[in-house]
């Protein structure tokens, strides 16, 4: 028995419903100023995806600037409203492992917000756009001494250590160059994230961060944390600011960094009463999800800000202490919803798998042979690496037009040689996807041009940013002379 398009598929999974309607550009995935225009193509700020494609070529990652704006204004905004009262304010590092270019940069520091960098190649973004040191952190587990050099060169606002070793090791560079390095020590406080293994940070079996239990294998039973406090306070190549944590990314409930902040302010008043030492900032990371899929629902900025600074506020009252200084990193909650990626349709195919009859056939029980549309794109794990890495769900939607044709449970995967190249696992586009077409894939902006490679020696796409009905290439995308400029065998 052969299933034709249906209304639904046993292939597809219990989240993924079809859509009343195919054209529509379903909320909250995309840019504020993406939507269909008069002719039923999909248009970013009046901008209509054929005129991109004709300009810049595909694969694309296409920004909106106003949107990004937007996002980080509403962080700086809702956080600082939120904890007024508590600490007079928050300073938001937008976490630029997620997508920096210096276009980025620069909009961050016009809207207020600081920069969190992860490499020396990040700093060196940093340092061309012109943002103050000041207002620059610097992260990484194993900092090389050139990294610590330049941030030190730059007058980075901090540096987040993640060892002991590291901490003796930016504190005798610092010391030698007649110095004190600015520090903030990375702490696990072993709050699970209800996220995927590889973007959970706060276990203790991970590679990140000093641990806060007590360590029973030491006749004085302190916890590595406790050592490190003390050690970076008596460093006379230290300047200890406070604590860092960082408990996972893409997390929509805010109870993880509730339950994180409030082990970190304990942790705090227990050293201030153990060594005098007080340290005056605390900074509670990010990791705020966004939507990738119509089932993903991500909190408003102020409602995490609100959940949050009621914690810090009832912690501190209760434990009879001052609020530090608290500080934010959002990255993809910024960025990630601001870009979709197009790209071409090219090659199609169907394929036949067997799977359990569904209930409305009349023979529950037996296997019945059901569609799966294979849509191949001219790009993939190259523009995005995360369905590989992370397993990561996406959408899609046909953009080039509209179409009232039934909906077919497609894959859309890319052009790479390896099975697993899959760009959007699973998702409904209309029967009448053809060659030629173009797609868009929502919620690109973060961790997909960031995480971008070669394979196959494909020129990595470029990034263009749409603003007030223009658009301009913020990063050119690479040629083939490109690639081989660095072959140096002719």
């Amino acid at each position: 028995m052969t299933h034709t398009a249906a209304q639904g598929s046993p292939l597809a999974p219990e989240w993924l419903a079809v859509p009343a309607d195919l054209n529509d550009l379903q909320e909250p995935m995309w840019a504020h100023d993406v939507a269909r225009n008069g002719d039923g193509e999909v248009s970013i700020d009046g901008i209509p995806v054929s005129e991109l494609k004709r300009q810049y070529g595909t694969p694309l990652f296409v920004m909106s600037e106003n949107d990004f704006r937007a996002r980080a204004r509403a962080f700086s905004d809702a956080f600082n409203d939120a904890f007024a009262d508590v600490c007079g304010g928050v300073d938001v590092y937008y976490a630029g492992k997620s997508f920096l270019c210096t276009s980025v940069v620069r909009w961050v520091e016009e809207e207020g917000l600081r920069l969190d960098t992860a490499s020396g190649g990040e700093l060196a973004v940093a340092h061309r756009a012109g943002i103050p040191g000041e207002d620059v952190a610097l992260h990484g587990n194993n900092k090389s001494d050139a990294e610590i050099h330049r941030a030190l060169d730059m007058g980075l606002g901090r540096i987040v250590v993640d060892s002991m070793a590291e901490l003796k090791r930016v504190g005798s560079i610092a010391e030698a160059r007649g110095e004190q390095a600015k520090v903030m020590l990375r702490l696990t406080p072993g709050v699970h994230a209800h996220t995927h293994e590889f973007i959970a940070t706060a276990h203790e079996d991970q590679k990140f961060g000093l641990s806060m239990a007590a360590d029973t294998t030491d006749e004085a039973g302190i916890s590595a944390a406790e050592e490190a406090v003390a050690a970076a306070a008596a460093h006379p190549g230290i300047e200890l600011l406070g604590l860092h944590c960082h408990i996972g990314s893409q997390i929509f409930e805010p109870d993880g960094f509730a339950l994180a902040a409030e082990k970190l302010l304990r942790f705090l008043a227990a050293v201030q009463e153990k060594y005098s030492i007080t340290m005056p900032e605390l900074d509670l990371g990010g990791g705020y999800g966004i939507a990738y899929t119509p089932v993903d629902t991500p909190r408003p900025a102020a409602e995490i800000a609100t959940a949050m600074a009621a914690v810090v506020r009832s912690t501190c009252a209760d434990l009879g202490i001052e609020s530090p200084r608290i500080s934010i990193e959002p990255g993809r909650a910024i960025v990630g919803s601001t870009t979709f990626t197009l790209y071409e349709v090219g090659t199609l195919k169907t394929v036949r798998v067997d799977a359990p009859a569904a209930s409305a056939d009349g023979d529950a029980g037996n296997n019945v042979t059901y569609p799966r549309r294979y849509v191949s794109v001219d790009g993939g794990m190259s523009d995005n690496a995360r369905p590989v890495l992370y397993d990561a769900d996406y959408s899609a939607v046909l953009a080039s037009r509209t179409s009232g044709a039934a909906a077919q449970l497609s894959r859309v995967v890319g052009k790479h040689c390896e099975s697993g190249d899959i760009v959007v696992r699973d998702v409904y586009l209309p029967e009448d996807v053809a060659a030629g077409d173009l797609l868009a894939v929502p919620g690109t902006g973060a961790y997909c041009w960031a995480l971008s490679s070669n394979y196959n020696y494909l020129a990595r796409p470029g990034v263009v940013a749409v603003r007030d009905g223009s658009a301009r290439l913020i990063v050119r995308g690479e040629t083939e002379e490109d690639l081989l400029n660095r072959d140096m065998g002719a």
